[in-house]
């Protein structure tokens, strides 16, 4: 299994490849991925952290290797990479997800799958390129907690949010809020929101 699992990533893996980037760095980076799936298929764990694995994307591997284990998968880790994008895949694959953390890397948007998640209670976006709201995220029935600390939006969609039937937690702190949305977070919700007031 893990020489296996070992293999199959080294094959699938998708690590920046710059001059900088040794060899040996690649198969240390590879080894430590394959090391934590397999803790979580053979310890039967309900999370998966990949946490500064240096991912640019989700390996593919990944999706095979975990295929018979993924629906007991709760909580996924994947803060402090360089990922530029999330696909399809993923939330079609981890559909038991409770718990996402995606802090810390070079998202722009959510594919809309993110919209079918029926157990997701918490999103963490923090530190990454937002400059629009995830609008998909709205539509998840069971979302109490959505962080996007720290990413470039400026407007809100608050009365989407008003609608979520879960919503307890919003924090929107550092990011460049235009003057209306700002008005408008002042105003009472039915949800606590963390913003950056201005001085």
């Amino acid at each position: 299994m893990n020489m296996y699992t070992c293999c199959y990533l080294q094959n699938n893996l998708t690590i920046p490849s710059t001059r900088n980037i040794y060899h040996r760095e690649m198969a240390e980076a590879v080894a430590n991925v394959a090391r934590r799936i397999n803790a979580t298929v053979e310890e039967g764990k309900d999370s998966l952290d990949l946490s500064k694995c240096k991912l640019i994307s989700f390996p593919d591997g990944v999706f095979k290797v975990l295929r018979s284990v993924s629906g007991n998968i709760h909580v996924i880790t994947l803060a402090d990479n360089e990922m530029k994008a999330i696909s399809s895949k993923f939330f079609s694959t981890f559909t038991q997800l409770r718990e996402l953390d995606l802090q810390g890397n070079a998202l722009t948007k959510l594919p809309d799958a993110v919209g079918e998640m029926e157990h997701l209670t918490s999103i963490n976006l923090a530190n990454n390129s937002f400059s629009v709201f995830p609008e998909k995220l709205a539509e998840i029935a069971t979302l109490e907690r959505i962080n996007l600390e720290g990413n470039r939006i400026t407007e809100i969609p608050l009365e989407k949010l008003s609608a979520m039937p879960a919503l307890k937690w919003l924090n929107v702190k550092s990011n460049p809020l235009d003057s209306n949305t700002q008005s408008a977070l002042q105003s009472p919700h039915k949800f606590e929101i963390l913003a950056t007031t201005e001085s």
